[in-house]
């Protein structure tokens, strides 16, 4: 959908906006809530049921163990209670360092079991995240694609300086007030940014938390990323041709081991 020009935010996932910018978006201003969610399955006023229950499209990403930087991506779609599987398994890499869990999914009186994830790090988030906007280099959204889309253009940044009040968002640099930030992804130069789709990873936009996780485009098998999920740009285009906001869909991102333990806890595909 496409709504009127705006000068202050336009929500276009629940972590990352687009500020100062009249580009097609999710409808809606402001911060949507957030949760935290512990690894062992205890949960607040949002968890991984809640984000999976209400969904009907689910990418599953998974990986052989926590510091592995490849892994399978996996569509499923669900009718009534019953998920399926679309398509064959899609070779992915992720972050160079591995996967650590994301904010929202820490415990709060234990250890995690298992790394945290960090600005910088290397690593993929874990956990249940919504997808969020498409973007890529095409000036118009194209037909195929169901998802709402951001324009890249020379202006288009993802700033990933925690100390900003922009961090963890996609701006329009020349339409923002205090752009000083030190840090920021200049999407338009980065080739893997062809096409891409924001995941919702740190949605309250915690500093240091992690910020710019996308899925985009791979170098290759035996590639890695800064800590997004990446593939061959003809894989990616058909998962992108398949993501309808109408059915909510969510990334699951989990080593092995973890999926097996909480896949029934969880009620993952």
């Amino acid at each position: 959908m496409r709504i009127s020009a705006v000068t202050l935010l336009v929500v276009l996932s629940a972590s990352t906006l687009l500020v100062g910018s009249s580009h097609p978006a999710l409808s809606g201003k402001g911060a949507v809530p957030s949760s935290s969610t512990s690894p062992s399955g205890s949960t607040s006023h949002s968890s991984p049921l809640s984000r999976l229950q209400n969904a009907r499209e689910a990418i599953v990403v998974t990986t052989p163990d926590w510091n592995s930087s490849s892994g399978t991506l996996q569509r499923y779609e669900r009718n009534h209670k019953r998920w399926k599987p679309v398509g064959d398994s899609i070779p992915v890499v992720i972050g160079t360092s591995g996967m650590g869990w994301a904010s929202e999914f820490l415990p709060k009186d234990q250890a995690p079991d298992g790394p945290v994830k960090k600005e910088g790090d290397g690593r993929s988030p874990a956990g249940v995240f919504k997808i969020g906007a498409a973007f890529g280099y095409d000036d118009v959204k194209p037909d195929w694609l169901k998802l709402p889309y951001i324009p890249l253009t020379s202006a288009t940044e993802c700033v990933d300086d925690a100390t900003s009040e922009y961090y963890n968002s996609v701006v329009d640099r020349t339409n923002v007030a205090n752009a000083g930030w030190n840090s920021s992804e200049k999407m338009r130069q980065i080739g893997a940014y062809r096409w891409g789709v924001i995941v919702d990873q740190n949605p309250e936009r915690q500093r240091g938390a992690g910020s710019c996780i996308f899925l985009h485009t791979w170098k290759g098998l035996g590639s890695s990323t800064a800590g997004c999920t990446a593939m061959d740009q003809g894989q990616l285009e058909k998962v992108m041709t398949w993501l309808n906001p109408a059915d909510r869909p969510v990334m699951v991102t989990l080593p092995e081991a973890e999926y097996k333990r909480l896949r029934a806890e969880w009620r993952l595909p």
